[in-house]
């Protein structure tokens, strides 16, 4: 069992963090340099398809891995593998405030002239998810 939570994980975080890579190196820069929000908007819709189930994945195998395997308290940091696990429980909160605001203030009022408000959400978004990968790799090696 604890293979196919593996998989899904990395499954998941293969997808997400591909996804906004891709959107930050490729996308955003087209968009700023076009100053054309709407680049950014077509990428969105056709990846939150995919991009929030793989993170609504993510978010359930992790949780199950933490508790069921290794028997870790939430948000506890009494030895590494919990502070790694606590510390991703934190961006995983980052990463929902951001995309709150993106979803309820940014969008709604994204012009050519603030398209550097959401450039800076994606870009603090991709490297979040950077981080999501590097403590989820400390825990595979023992915590940090």
């Amino acid at each position: 069992m604890l293979k196919w939570l593996v998989i899904f994980h990395v499954l998941g975080a293969t997808i997400w963090i591909g996804g906004h890579l891709l959107l930050c190196v490729r996308y955003l820069p087209e968009a700023l340099k076009n100053k054309d929000p709407e680049i950014i908007k077509a990428f969105e819709k056709k990846y939150e398809i995919i991009g929030l189930p793989s993170l609504l994945i993510q978010v359930v195998t992790g949780i199950w891995m933490a508790i069921s395997v290794y028997h870790v308290n939430l948000f506890g940091f009494a030895n590494p593998i919990e502070t790694a696990v606590s510390i991703k429980l934190i961006l995983l909160g980052v990463i929902i405030l951001l995309a709150l605001e993106v979803r309820l203030i940014i969008l709604p009022r994204i012009t050519k002239e603030n398209l550097w408000w959401l450039a800076s959400h994606i870009v603090a978004v991709t490297f979040v998810s950077v981080l999501f990968l590097y403590y989820g790799v400390t825990i595979r090696l023992g915590g940090v």
